[in-house]
């Protein structure tokens, strides 16, 4: 079958591919947006129905286009984000093709560039854009055997909790999804129990600024490598319900029980690290530090922000942290459903290339990857904290696009004349 021919394929269609198209095009280079499914599909179908984004509007969103219907300061729905990109690829008229799934991705014998095979025929491009981001595939730690407990499910597969059979729920993971489902699940009236590991959490606002805001002008969203140590350390914060700062200490106050890190499962019984009130205790020190800092820049800055001194107060220690559980019997404490909200794996079984390191994680400095050609967009700290935002992938996308643009100068140079090498700097 003779294949049609591009300079980039960009795999995917979610924010990342949206993204890496604008800047394609600011570059007149020609590409397609392969996408298996919608634009941003996973925002509709593989988030719970009450999700918001973590980000107020006026930050979690691309420079060209402001979120409609939505106030600056609030937080924009799942399908008022899916909505949003799908806005925004119409308004940069991005070419993708909804659909088409990508199969397999294999370099030329011989020359340049990259055969895509796909579903609905094979391509051929110069360069290829891996922009499926890293909620890939869902991880389950293998701790609880199928049929140990009468449900099992991953945060990507909760929708509400009308969802899960009547009884008790064990929620083990404290990032966002985590601390939003099992408080979404404590109001419904369930007992509700929560697995806490290492953490962050950032205030939601401090002193009348978003935490957001903080982190941009305290220049933390630039760091390039998180912390040693931290690299899977998740951040618990919230924009459900009007945004609030996540707050363990609260969270158990209000009925939900907290037990420490999931660790091993025999014979009906859970058990638990007796890590909880170190994981408390060095979440928050977190939060307190950044509060300072917020102070220090405040007043080296002489900015009129009020002060907030009650935010410094952290509430009694709770029982169950002063005296943990280290065992959960499921049957006895009618735990019926487990939800796992313990991240994702990646799966690049598609893209046959040399661009991955051994433990087949992505190998790329910035997202140019270790072979030539093959670009990664999407992942989180691919260049620095913020990589992980909207914003952020914005901005990622525009320095892959540059590099391309640079690439196709060098490949084009004594075919095309001197003006070929005018990528540095967008042809301008």
């Amino acid at each position: 079958m003779p294949s049609e021919n591009t300079d980039v394929v960009v795999v995917g269609a979610g924010q990342a591919g949206v993204a890496m198209s604008e800047h394609l095009s600011a570059h007149g280079i020609p590409h397609l947006v392969l996408e298996r499914d919608r634009i941003a599909e996973r925002w509709r179908t593989a988030r719970w129905d009450s999700l918001v984004a973590n980000g107020p509007a006026w930050h979690d969103r691309f420079p060209g286009l402001e979120f409609e219907g939505v106030d600056p300061d609030a937080f924009a729905g799942k399908e008022q984000v899916a909505d949003y990109f799908v806005a925004y690829a119409r308004k940069i008229g991005a070419p993708v093709r909804c659909g088409v799934e990508v199969t397999s991705v294999r370099k030329h014998e011989g020359r340049p560039g990259f055969r895509v095979e796909t579903s609905q025929g094979p391509l051929d491009a110069r360069f290829v854009v891996a922009a499926t981001g890293p909620f890939q595939r869902p991880l389950i730690p293998p701790i609880v055997p199928d049929g140990a407990a009468p449900l099992q499910i991953h945060s990507h597969a909760y929708r509400n909790p009308r969802q899960l059979p009547d009884g008790a729920v064990l929620v083990v993971g404290d990032g966002s999804s985590g601390v939003q489902i099992a408080d979404e699940l404590r109001r419904s009236g369930r007992r509700v129990l929560l697995s806490v590991g290492p953490h962050d959490r950032p205030p939601r606002a401090y002193r009348g600024r978003d935490f957001c805001w903080w982190l941009g002008v305290l220049g933390l969203w630039d760091a390039e490598t998180p912390p040693q140590g931290a690299e899977h350390v998740t951040i618990a914060v919230s924009g459900a319900r009007g945004g609030h700062t996540v707050d363990f200490r609260t969270l158990a106050a209000e009925g939900i029980e907290l037990v420490g890190l999931t660790s091993s499962y025999a014979d009906g019984v859970l058990r638990f690290a007796p890590d909880l009130a170190d994981n408390i205790a060095a979440g928050d020190a977190k939060y307190l530090a950044l509060l300072r800092a917020a102070d220090a820049y405040v007043e080296r800055n002489g900015l009129d922000l009020p002060e907030e001194p009650e935010a410094h107060l952290l509430g009694p220690e709770p029982d169950c942290v002063k005296d943990p559980r280290l065992e959960l019997d499921l049957a006895e404490a009618r735990v019926t459903s487990i939800v796992w909200a313990t991240g994702y794996a990646t799966d690049y079984s598609w893209l046959q290339v040399d661009a991955f390191d051994a433990n087949g994680r992505p190998s790329h400095r910035r997202g140019v990857s270790t072979e030539p050609g093959v670009y990664f967009l999407g992942l989180p700290w691919q260049s620095r904290r913020g990589s992980s935002f909207i914003w952020g992938v914005w901005h990622d996308a525009r320095y892959v696009a540059d590099h391309i643009a640079i690439q196709r100068g060098y490949l084009a140079h004594g075919t095309a004349g001197p003006s070929s090498l005018r990528a540095h700097g967008r042809g301008r």
